[in-house]
């Protein structure tokens, strides 16, 4: 199917257009494997450290923050016209400003998170291969995923359903052998329910940690967003982004919450330790062999599955600024498989420059580069909220057929969100160990505000 519609960066540029190869299931997976990575297989131990079995709690408070925000996104991609990605509903709701400040964060954030995955994804293979330096295999990993992406959109989203399809399954076949155990069906000494309880109780820390839990837990969550960027190059894009709803809906309660829920039924709490996974501890509870391993290889394909999908997120991002004059307009050019080679390499090189900041002094620039991006998705959904909050207003009142897809409890489902946002927020500036995150993040969008006064005055 070619030219069913004009995407905006045809009609900003005529006729630098992205392909529109991607299929549904791709899009799926991509939206389902989205937020599947290192922040559910390991991260999630700090959060059961923390809070015990109520982590449960905190993960469910979490994924109904980042539900709110997809829900936004779904009623907007429906009712504003043209094809619109991720950052274009902060430039349609809130202007300009909040548009360009809304895809360089954006491209920022996904930039450092590449090389971050890259460097994991090293780590995981040098342990398995000693002889190889960490900084050559982070360098094949990127050279190898940027040729992926340069190819096409087709190939990167192959890659990726691959990927989350292998991640999607691994969870499925862990929640029924956790299953198993925790009903007494393999465990030998009958149901195991009674961790939930058995050590100082199901909230052993009080509620108020469940929620201090929380605001760490929901970085865990993001990335949900990515499909609103590949539906930009599917068949049917609005349809595409309207049905994400449930599928997120889907994700957070299976393969989050249940997960979560039965490793603090199969291991008593007090045995999960911060930075290992957990779901490695509990295979290896139950006796599974080979279950390090096992998880090892789970993890390493979820960091090259977000290392692929931040390759191309980045590349869109920065292709998405320039079609609107926010960066330098070469980047708009495509190469004849309709793919922005140049913003794909611009990403890379980046990532390549990161990796061996790394290994100069991981301790100085590589820890700058992450505490800076620490709570930028929070600011954008936060953008992303308010931008929700006008256009809802504008459609309500000019052109309510276009709103197909409702936000829930409008207005109060954006204010909660908003509200709990903040909280988080404000919770990361009075966190002595967390401050440092919240304040680089703020001077990078800062600078990048400077920037477009900047910028918009030499293309004036």
């Amino acid at each position: 199917m070619t030219n069913i519609a004009h995407n905006v960066a045809t009609e900003t540029n005529g006729g630098a257009e992205l392909s529109r190869s991607l299929k549904s299931r791709h899009v799926s997976m991509i939206a389902i494997g989205g937020i599947i990575g290192a922040g559910l297989f390991v991260g999630s131990s700090t959060t059961i450290s923390q809070a015990g079995p109520a982590a449960v709690f905190s993960f469910a408070i979490a994924g109904f923050i980042i539900l709110l925000v997809m829900r936004m996104i779904s009623e907007m991609a429906i009712a504003v016209d043209g094809v619109q990605t991720f950052p274009d509903f902060a430039r349609a709701g809130l202007g300009h400003l909040a548009g360009f400040m809304s895809g360089w964060l954006y491209w920022y954030f996904w930039v450092v998170v590449v090389a971050i995955e890259a460097i994991a994804g090293a780590q995981i293979l040098h342990g398995w291969f000693p002889a190889v330096p960490e900084l050559g295999i982070g360098i094949a990993l990127m050279a190898i995923l940027t040729a992926v992406n340069l190819m096409s959109a087709r190939a990167y989203g192959e890659f990726e359903f691959w990927f989350s399809s292998i991640k999607v399954a691994a969870i499925i076949v862990f929640i029924l052998i956790c299953a198993a155990w925790a009903f007494g069906l393999t465990s030998g000494s009958g149901s195991t329910f009674g961790n939930l309880t058995a050590h100082d109780g199901f909230v052993p820390n009080g509620w108020g940690v469940v929620l201090a839990a929380a605001t760490s837990t929901i970085f865990s969550l993001v990335g949900a967003e990515i499909a609103t960027i590949a539906a930009a190059e599917s068949e049917e894009p609005s349809k595409v982004i309207g049905r994400m709803t449930v599928s997120v809906t889907m994700r957070i309660l299976i393969f989050y919450v249940l997960s979560i829920f039965l490793i603090v039924s199969v291991v008593p709490w007090t045995e999960i330790v911060p930075k290992v996974s957990p779901f490695a501890t509990t295979l290896a509870y139950m006796g599974l062999p080979a279950g390090q391993f096992i998880m090892e290889a789970v993890v390493l394909v979820a960091v090259l599955s977000c290392l692929n999908s931040g390759l191309y997120v980045t590349s869109r991002a920065l292709f998405g600024l320039a079609k609107h004059k926010d960066a330098p307009l070469w980047l708009v050019q495509v190469n004849n498989r309709k793919v922005p080679a140049r913003a794909i390499l611009i990403a890379s090189l980046f990532s390549y420059v990161a990796l061996a900041a790394d290994a100069v002094s991981r301790d100085v620039v590589f820890s700058f580069l992450i505490n800076s991006c620490g709570v930028t998705m929070l600011l954008l959904y936060l953008m992303t909220s308010g931008a929700q909050l006008k256009l809802r207003r504008k459609y309500e009142a000019e052109a309510p057929e276009r709103l197909q897809i409702k936000m829930w409890f409008h207005p109060f489902g954006t204010y909660i969100a908003m509200a709990a946002m903040l909280v988080i927020l404000v919770a990361k500036g009075l966190d002595p160990a967390a401050s440092q995150e919240l304040w680089l993040s703020l001077l990078v969008a800062g600078g990048f505000a400077a920037a477009f006064f900047i910028f918009r005055r030499r293309v004036a």
